[in-house]
């Protein structure tokens, strides 16, 4: 008998990342996702359990390097107009270089009300992303950035929705000054813009 394919699991979670990213979770059989990182579907089960324990685990690594996760890395006391506005310059640059949108509102179109597990794991995701900005404006309520008077859970709904939707447009829209110009405007119609 030969030896077993050997291959390197963190090379293989990215390929994995990528391979999610682009065709959604459905069309990434554990067939499909064996051929792709060229081993057995017996290796693959040995390696990563399930294909559902391997969405999560890329899940996890695409967060590492999602432009949006300075929002949820933020620490007190710092500026939340300037977070924010650099934050969604950021999404725009990346969305526009790279049109697959954030994988994990791809998922939620996908997966939520689908696939139980995953539905739920990334409806989590988001409303646990809207805590992180209502935690951001509240700071910027207690650091007189923002008034006193801010809804806060409707401003960061709408920002929020904001982020989804520039996922989505940049599909269409591969433009930096448009998904900017988007952007830009719901900002400053919601008192957030700080531009250098």
């Amino acid at each position: 008998m030969g030896r077993p394919v050997k291959f390197d699991k963190e090379e293989a979670l990215q390929t994995v990342v990528d391979a999610f990213w682009r065709s959604g979770y459905e069309p990434c059989s554990v067939k499909a996702l064996s051929e792709t990182l060229g081993i057995t579907r017996s290796s693959f089960y040995n390696a990563f359990d399930s294909r559902e324990a391997l969405y999560k685990k890329a899940l996890e690594k695409y967060f590492e390097t999602a432009p949006s996760r300075a929002l949820s890395n933020a620490t007190e006391g710092v500026s939340v107009k300037a977070l924010i506005t650099k934050t969604y310059q950021e999404i725009c640059r990346t969305r526009a270089e790279d049109n697959r949108g954030c994988m994990a509102v791809n998922g939620v179109a996908e997966l939520c009300n689908t696939h139980v597990e995953l539905g739920s794991l990334l409806a989590d995701t988001i409303l646990g992303s809207i805590t992180d900005i209502e935690r951001l404006l509240k700071w910027g309520v207690a650091q007189q950035e923002l008034p006193t008077n801010t809804n806060i859970h409707a401003v960061a709904l709408a920002l929020q929705t904001l982020m989804i939707g520039l996922n989505v447009l940049c599909k269409v829209v591969s433009s930096e000054t448009e998904l900017w110009l988007s952007a830009r405007t719901t900002l400053e119609g919601l008192n957030l813009l700080l531009e250098n």
